[in-house]
């Protein structure tokens, strides 16, 4: 049974679920470097949490020792169950779930589609989503700007990529949330919506199967070979689409609703920023350092000894790519928003091999949403700040978040 006792003590008993936590982790981190910089906890099955910048780089460069065979924050006994029952483990979704030789040639075949050129060939399309939405709802001079607009936005793009119907939007929304958020306290709704997803692709996989020759990314992976030239497995097809879903969905909408939440609150930043196009680029990079929504974990398999912390076979450890980008020695005034910050070596979209690859649609979506935004609505406010609800544990962000302009 989970516990759900208050938190007594954060180096030994930490809780990426706790209220608190969620909705600021930053005093938490600021202790724990103090005390404890990799603090352990035996709930939601028990992990380790890293809290400097060189920790957490250092870890990501652990592998095989460090597998992300189950890049999941938690597994609950009913999905390991799951997963044990199908003969599978951990996410299937290459190449972030994989090491070695499976993660180096699913990525190679995955980043063409994720380069700079082939992101800004986005773009029109992007400007005039984002328009849409503002139109229908700017008359109003209020928004839910996290369910209205910023959530709305990732689905359609990613329907876009793999070729699938951007009205169906909603539920890859509530698929993806049910999965990364919901399910993190029901169990039974994340393996449901897990297999939701998988059957979803299995049909698209048989369809481009038995259709080739497409331009959508899903043809692309399926006409893909590889190393020895053979067809790529059905399964490993299923879940390369599976990681576009759920890794390219929850995490943007996250970081765009952060940045709204910010501006929103800030008067001084929201003024420079609408008079000044030309903080964008570092105004999107600062947004994605101070609130980075991603969270991954990695899988002890073998013993590791690391600054006098001990890890043994089945132990998790938890990639806290959030804090290390609030670690005070790896940036300057760390706990602070500096729109026009010049050095930002930040790893929001992780580190080592298995970094974001679809980090440049997550910067264009972004950098999109925010131009658009500020072109069409420069003035507004958080209506009411301690209103606005987040969400946590694998991805952080603002789910209800009401602006009036």
């Amino acid at each position: 049974m989970a516990n759900t006792e208050p938190v007594n003590d954060w180096a030994t008993d930490y809780d990426i679920l706790d209220p608190g936590y969620i909705n600021d982790p930053v005093p938490v981190w600021e202790e724990l470097r103090g005390r404890c910089p990799i603090a352990h906890t035996d709930r939601h099955e028990g992990s380790f949490l890293p809290t400097k910048y060189a920790d957490v780089q250092a870890m990501a460069k652990m592998i095989p020792a460090l597998s992300s065979r189950d890049p999941l924050v938690m597994r609950a006994p009913e999905i390991i169950r799951e997963d044990a029952r199908q003969k599978k483990y951990g996410a299937n979704a290459a190449p972030i779930s994989s090491d070695g030789e499976e993660q180096s040639w699913t990525r190679r075949i995955l980043l063409p589609h994720y380069t700079v050129k082939a992101i800004e060939a986005h773009r029109p399309y992007t400007v005039d989503l984002c328009n849409r939405l503002i139109d229908g709802f700017i008359e109003k001079g209020s928004v839910d700007a996290a369910g209205e607009y910023a959530q709305q936005i990732p689905p359609r793009l990613i329907a876009l990529k793999l070729g699938v119907d951007e009205e169906r939007a909603e539920e890859f929304t509530y698929w993806v949330r049910a999965v990364l958020e919901l399910g993190l306290s029901d169990p039974d709704l994340r393996v449901k919506y897990r297999k939701v997803i998988r059957d979803f692709f299995h049909e698209i996989v048989e369809d481009r199967m038995a259709n080739p020759g497409g331009d959508d990314l899903v043809s692309h992976f399926v006409a893909a070979r590889t190393p020895e030239g053979h067809p790529i497995d059905p399964e490993i097809l299923v879940g390369m689409c599976n990681l576009q879903l759920v890794a390219g969905i929850d995490t943007t909408w996250s970081s765009i609703g952060s940045a709204i939440w910010h501006f929103g609150t800030h008067e001084e930043d929201r003024r420079r920023l609408a008079g000044d196009p030309d903080l964008f680029p570092t105004a999107v990079e600062e947004s994605l350092r101070f609130y980075s929504p991603v969270t991954m974990a990695r899988e002890v398999i073998e013993d590791v000894e690391y600054e006098g912390v001990t890890m043994s076979p089945g132990d998790k450890v938890i990639m806290n790519f959030p804090g290390a980008n609030h670690d005070p020695e790896a940036f300057e005034d760390a706990d602070k928003f500096i729109i026009d910050r010049k050095v930002n070596r930040h790893i929001a979209f992780g580190a080592g091999i298995h970094r974001c690859a679809g980090s440049n649609l997550a910067r264009m979506e972004m950098d999109v949403a925010l131009r658009t935004w500020f072109e069409r609505i420069p003035e507004f406010e958080v209506t009411d700040p301690a209103s606005v609800t987040w969400a946590g544990g694998q991805v952080r962000g603002p789910r209800y978040l009401p602006v009036t302009f």
